[in-house]
């Protein structure tokens, strides 16, 4: 029951909104496009939903041409980021019109919305109308309409986006719980994101996507350990990936006049050239011997500040553990952890991650 999309393109104007994709997705797994704003996630979702009609390419569904069958015939479910209901339905009537626009027995349809309730907790909302409730029962509500459609194929198009931070967090987690249950495994689930954390803590398949392409597929481990580019090593960090030029010479890593690094033992195979360095605000920490650089910006996240910082031409972005305010050009002492250092080939592609054996 696989979908199979083969060298899918959409050019309306002069950018490509999906540039040569090629893709599998098999029931039971759950794959999350990782992309931009604008890199053509929700492109492709509409795709694949029938919504959006390719310049050129093939999508097979269970072996059999899909482009050329009609959106109401496709047994696809979508799922956006606004909260999308039928104003003039409360709950339960909104969960059972698609199935109701099917004909189906009202038994069935009675059973098959309480089983879809159930699942994302609006047992008890069954007579609320959709301007009573909350932003994340209202998401319940669309979520809950797709899961009782039963369809072989769900999309979910950023669907937390427009929720806040506690609420997501805790409708992801219901979502991996949902999506691990043995009905997942009768489905292609296929989740849309902007949020790299999101994506690495739905713990799927990972396709990354920039500009309509796709620049890798793997595990979210294989894929947040070993990115292919440094493209793709900033698409998959929050903040993004350090990336800077550097120099390698006689065991000594170059990035400006006053930032120079002796390499760790797995680098030193690297023969001598020019490099994209790349490290992750994580790897880098306040240190009294570390180098000076001065801060840009100072930002507080939870429990976390974000400094963006200078040194010369090197600029980069530092995750500091504790809630601190700093002033803007304040110095600051910086080291790196060595043995978490990236190197990309000039052209981008990756050369070493810390993660290689």
């Amino acid at each position: 029951m696989s979908l199979l999309i083969e060298h899918i393109s959409f050019k309306p104007n002069e950018e490509y909104h999906l540039n040569d994709v090629t893709l599998n997705f098999n029931p039971g797994k759950m794959y999350t496009i990782l992309g931009r704003t604008l890199s053509g996630k929700t492109t492709l979702l509409k795709t694949i939903a029938g919504l959006q009609t390719p310049d050129s390419g093939s999508i097979k569904f269970e072996g059999a041409d899909f482009l050329s069958v009609p959106v109401w015939n496709r047994n696809v479910a979508m799922v956006y980021q606004q909260f999308i209901n039928y104003p003039h339905l409360n709950v339960i009537e909104n969960i059972s019109f698609p199935l109701k626009q099917r004909k189906m027995e009202e038994n069935i349809i009675e059973k098959e919305v309480k089983e879809a309730m159930e699942k994302v907790g609006l047992i008890g909302f069954e007579l609320r109308k959709i301007q009573e409730l909350s932003g994340g029962q209202q998401q319940r509500v669309a979520l809950a309409r797709s899961l009782a459609k039963k369809a072989k194929i769900l999309l979910l198009d950023e669907p937390l986006v427009n929720l806040d931070y506690k609420l997501r967090e805790g409708l992801r987690e219901e979502f991996k719980k949902l999506f691990s249950g043995s009905e997942a495994s009768k489905s292609i689930l296929i989740y849309a994101s902007t949020d790299p954390l999101e994506a690495m803590q739905l713990n799927g398949d990972i396709i990354v996507i920039d500009e309509g392409k796709v620049l890798q597929t793997g595990s979210a481990k294989e894929v947040f350990e070993n990115p292919a580019t440094a493209k793709v090593a900033e698409i998959t960090n929050d903040p993004a990936m350090n990336i800077n030029k550097g120099h390698i010479q006689d065991n000594t890593l170059v990035m400006n006049n006053n930032v120079q690094i002796q390499i760790p033992d797995q680098l030193k195979s690297i023969p001598n050239g020019d490099y994209q360095v790349g490290i992750r605000a994580t790897d880098l920490y306040l240190d009294d011997n570390g180098f000076s650089f001065d801060v840009e910006i100072s930002e507080i996240s939870g429990s976390e500040t974000f400094l963006h910082l200078r040194n010369n031409d090197l600029k980069c972005v530092a995750t500091i553990e504790e809630v601190k305010t700093y002033e803007a050009n304040e110095v600051v002492k910086i080291n790196f952890d060595k043995s978490k250092i990236y190197l990309f080939k000039e052209t981008g592609e990756l050369l070493h991650s810390p993660y290689q054996q």
